[in-house]
């Protein structure tokens, strides 16, 4: 007769497994025997060494899997801003009911615990439609800057708010309510620095949690009002590790069940050789949190200031940001997110390109007049923030026209562009830009009239007008000015990578014998919050060399050239300034760097 099934799940470390070895035989020794145990730790990075001295404790009531959730965060990440959940393994807890949707219940318990009663007797408590049971958090209980943090930044009574390092999880109910998906919305609503993933835990169950004794989850803090022997789970939170203090209290259950571990001699040398600096330094990050809490208190734009004034994330730019993660994760590079007016066909007696008819210079004259105070208006209201312009000396030494490249991320990106432009000094040559058909026949309002007044060069759906085009383009570039093209060919929002590149902006410089000026906007967040809940963005403008034509190259070999050339520029500005290669949702890195330029 085979027996009942009890999950219970780990994250961990390579660093944490030791801790977690000791957690387990501590559960192993206390457990009933009338049930089937399947223990997963979920992973990334563990050494087959430290796997082999796991599995080795296996037993007919104990089966043992780790559970490498690479492929599974990649499998979402399309979801998920980019920030750090691929190494911060408390984030993994979020998963488990659609990792598993064979189960509607499992226990979930930190690594830096000791379990003392039988931990079928946790799984078999009946929490109804609750999402989770679980036990207060004494350090919010019992300190006023956290609990005043929890109810100033959360909106959550300070005795309403769980500590999520054991949870009995009610798998069924997270999938039935959409929990994931309501943490992906809380991830692009707020960044939670104080305890993080344990925050957004706390919203997505607020007030669907089945309250559990505390003894099933006796943390190593403050004031514990019941006696030693009523203890279930020991959880040794925060500094208090008996790993790193020889005056840990209760650290007599953790050294019983580490003894009897083949890690007993591992963790006992950390023990001896924690030195008096790495105190400190606990002691110094237990200060940085307390601060971070009272920071986030202060914060004019916290959560729920936000929350109540109704400046949450807008929804529409999350919907923006979700489309372009799709999009990449399928290598739909060229496709628009967002829509565009609809084109009307752009006749040749519609477009005076060179402004040689004195009604389109004076247009233009006075339309970039009030281009320049919008923009000046941008600046000021730190709508606009330019940090940086770096090797701002490539766009000065031009002695020639050039196409000038971008990556597009947002209407603002040309603002930027033509303040590098008058950063260069380069005031004798006029800065054009190429724009889509649609924008211009058919933009409204003010960006209409930027859109057909600001030294535009529209492309079009008809042929004579693409011949006009072409002949115009050719007296620019000849004329020795600029010409900035976008050569992603789509704007996705507020996106860091660089698109593969189409050939366009390639083959005019090839036709007119010109350089390409490539350029690349990183950005980052300023303190300024916009009217959508984001952070404007800082940007810094990085100029690439220019790239020339070579004259032993065929036409088509320069054009490749020059585009590869480009997206190697722009690749390595990206590298450079993030610090992490530039890896697709889509692709391998190895089959990026065959395939990105096809």
């Amino acid at each position: 007769m085979s027996k009942n099934i009890i999950p219970i799940f780990f994250s961990c470390d390579d660093n944490f497994v030791k801790y977690t070895i000791v957690s387990l035989k501590s559960i192993m020794e206390n457990a009933s025997k009338e049930y089937k145990y399947v223990i997963h730790i979920l992973n990334t990075d563990i050494s087959e060494e430290m796997k082999k001295i796991v599995l080795d404790m296996e037993n007919d009531n104990f089966e043992i899997l780790f559970e490498d959730v690479t492929d599974y965060l990649k499998s979402i990440s399309g979801k998920l801003p980019i920030r750090d959940y691929y190494s911060k393994t408390t984030y993994y807890r979020m998963f488990i009911a659609e990792m598993y949707p064979e189960y509607d219940k499992a226990i979930y318990i930190d690594s830096d615990t000791i379990v003392l009663g039988d931990i079928s007797e946790l799984y078999n408590y009946d929490i109804g439609d609750k999402y989770v049971g679980a036990a207060r958090d004494q350090v919010m209980v019992q300190t006023d800057v956290y609990g005043e943090y929890v109810e100033k930044v959360l909106g959550i009574d300070r005795n309403n708010y769980f500590n999520a390092g054991i949870l009995l999880m009610n798998c069924e109910q997270f999938r039935n309510n959409k929990a994931l998906d309501r943490f992906v919305e809380l991830l692009y609503d707020y960044n939670f620095v104080v305890t993080q993933d344990e925050d957004y835990l706390n919203l997505i169950c607020k007030d669907n949690v089945f309250w559990l004794e505390q003894q099933w989850n006796t943390e190593v803090y403050g004031n514990i009002t019941y006696d030693e022997s009523e203890f279930k789970i020991i959880h040794y939170i925060m500094v208090s590790k008996p790993w790193h203090y020889k005056d840990c209290k209760y650290a007599k259950h953790f050294w019983k069940y580490a003894k009897e571990t083949a890690v007993y001699d591992e963790i006992s040398k950390e023990l001896e050789s924690y030195t008096d600096e790495q105190r400190k330094e606990d002691n110094d990050s237990c200060d940085r949190l307390y601060q971070t809490a009272l920071n986030e208190i202060a914060k004019e734009n916290n959560y729920l200031n936000l929350l109540n004034s109704g400046m949450l994330k807008s929804r529409d730019r999350i919907e923006v940001l979700g489309k372009i993660a799709k999009l990449e994760s399928e290598g739909r590079f060229d496709v628009d997110v967002e829509e565009d007016p609809p084109t009307k066909e752009l006749l040749p007696e519609d477009i005076d390109y060179l402004k040689k008819k004195f009604k389109s210079k004076l247009k233009t004259k006075l339309t970039y007049r009030i281009a320049r105070s919008y923009m000046n208006n941008m600046l000021e209201n730190k709508k606009l923030i330019i940090h940086d312009i770096k090797g701002i000396e490539n766009f000065k030494n031009l002695n020639s026209g050039a196409i000038i490249t971008c990556n597009h991320f947002n209407a603002l990106d040309s603002f930027a562009m033509q303040i590098a432009y008058e950063e260069s000094g380069q005031k004798n040559r006029k800065f054009y830009r190429v724009i889509r058909e649609g924008n211009y026949t058919n933009f409204s309002g003010f960006y209409g009239l930027l859109m057909r007044n600001c030294y535009t060069f529209p492309l079009s759906s008809n042929k004579d007008t693409m011949k006009k085009f072409f002949e115009s383009l050719d007296t620019v570039l000849q004329n020795g000015d600029f010409m900035l093209i976008y050569p992603e060919q789509s704007m996705w929002w507020n996106y860091k990578k660089p698109k593969p590149l189409k050939k366009g902006a390639y083959t005019f410089a090839m036709r007119a014998n010109v350089p390409v000026l490539p350029c690349f906007i990183t950005m980052q967040d300023s303190d300024v919050l916009d009217d959508d809940g984001f952070y404007v963005q800082e940007y810094t403008i990085h100029i690439g060399e220019p790239i020339y034509p070579d004259s032993s190259k065929t036409k088509a070999e320069n054009i490749e050239y020059m585009r590869n050339k480009n997206y190697e520029v722009w690749k390595q500005i990206y590298e450079e300034t993030y610090g992490e290669k530039l890896v697709y949702l889509c692709e391998s890195e190895d089959k990026l760097a065959e395939d990105k330029m096809a």
